[in-house]
């Protein structure tokens, strides 16, 4: 299906671009969302028509949105979840999530508005982006991590999984003794030395 387009939309085009798009992507989601017309000769003489109207609306809210990209500077969002102890999480973080926490904050952020391309499975740092716009948008920093105190260590560049597993490494060892019986411990081997001996 051949459409208008009404706005820039990513991959596709910029306002007044005439673009084929799959049946189904234009029926559900570019017509509903008054995002492109169908492209036939009364539709096209209606945007021409229009065309200046709606450049302007364009403009004026790419510059409303600029302002608000200005709030964004430097913004992160630290999530407390809880994981295992190789750091996947029960559970993801979801684009719901990631909006919660922002408006918390005290941004005006919907749902649609939020790029997320998989899931959040595992704790670490990760850049989300948000468009605030078709042509305007902001990366906004996500903290997952186990704690508080985690969050911090992670906030400050600490790998916290590669900083467990070396402590791990770090603690008991047990000796190993080659010529031990399977099943056998270091502490009870002397002893039954002893009694061979004895």
């Amino acid at each position: 299906m051949d459409v208008i387009l009404l706005e820039r939309v990513e991959k596709l085009g910029a306002i007044g671009d005439v673009v084929k798009v799959k049946d189904g992507f234009a029926r559900n989601f570019l017509l509903p969302n008054k995002k492109a017309l169908r492209a036939n000769e009364a539709n096209r003489k209606v945007f021409e028509a229009n065309r200046a109207r709606i450049e302007s609306d364009n403009a004026n809210r790419r510059g409303e949105a600029e302002k608000e990209a200005v709030a964004f500077k430097d913004a992160s969002v630290t999530l407390i979840r809880q994981a295992s102890n190789t750091g996947q999480l029960y559970g993801s973080v979801a684009a719901r999530d990631l909006v919660d926490a922002l408006v918390a904050d005290g941004h005006k952020v919907t749902k649609s508005q939020v790029v997320l391309d998989k899931p959040i499975k595992s704790i670490g740092l990760y850049d989300v982006r948000v468009a605030l716009h078709p042509e305007v948008a902001v990366t906004v920093k996500v903290n997952v991590a186990r704690s508080p105190e985690e969050a911090e260590m992670q906030a400050s560049g600490v790998d916290v999984m590669a900083s467990m597993f070396e402590r791990d490494e770090a603690g008991f060892i047990e000796d190993y003794d080659p010529n031990a019986e399977p099943g056998a411990t270091a502490e009870v081997q002397p002893e039954a030395e002893e009694q061979v001996q004895g």
